[in-house]
């Protein structure tokens, strides 16, 4: 495959993925919704996560495409500049972490280095960088109607979404033979 349809099917397998989590996210946990768009669990953290870590610019690149499609079309219709913020906010946190791992753990692209104490402090780190940058973009908007115990639903949501993604990834990678193994 070339590079270019590499890239092409990074960014747009992201964008899949993340609407897919969102579907489930929205059929599976949505007696969990604290407020629109903000859940005490959250599966699409785990995808932004996991996509950036996995795929770095083209995973943020179709982050940033699906949460502006979700955003312009579901969940803000009425709010573009709302939906514009929104989507590059919930792209930037996840590709922090990203930059994070690479800088502080040295991140292979098989995420064989990431121990789970490691994805923890990385699940973290978003699940505190997400809201945080949110409720910044609110504050600065005026809007500051129950803002901490907004914050503290979607830290909440965003890591138990992450963990959840995270650890059932690292578990399903785990299942699957080694080399050393296939050659047994």
């Amino acid at each position: 495959m070339s590079s270019l349809r590499l890239h092409y099917a990074s960014v747009v397998g992201t964008a899949v993925v993340f609407v897919l989590s969102l579907w489930i996210n929205q059929e599976v946990f949505t007696h969990t919704e604290f407020v629109r768009g903000v859940n005490w669990i959250y599966l699409p953290s785990g995808v932004r996560l996991l996509s950036t870590l996995l795929l770095g610019g083209d995973g943020a690149i179709g982050l940033l495409l699906a949460s502006w499609l979700v955003d312009f079309f579901y969940f803000f219709p009425h709010d573009p500049v709302r939906s514009f913020a929104g989507g590059i906010i919930a792209t930037v946190a996840p590709y922090a972490v990203y930059r994070l791992a690479l800088e502080r753990y040295n991140l292979r692209s098989s995420l064989t280095n990431l121990t789970a104490k490691r994805l923890l402090v990385l699940a973290l780190a978003y699940s505190t960088a997400n809201p945080l940058l949110h409720h910044i973009w609110f504050f600065l908007q005026g809007d500051t109607q129950n803002i901490v115990n907004r914050f503290f639903a979607m830290f909440v949501g965003d890591l138990a979404g992450a963990l959840i993604m995270l650890y059932a990834m690292k578990g399903i990678l785990a299942l699957l033979p080694t080399k050393r193994q296939a050659g047994a």
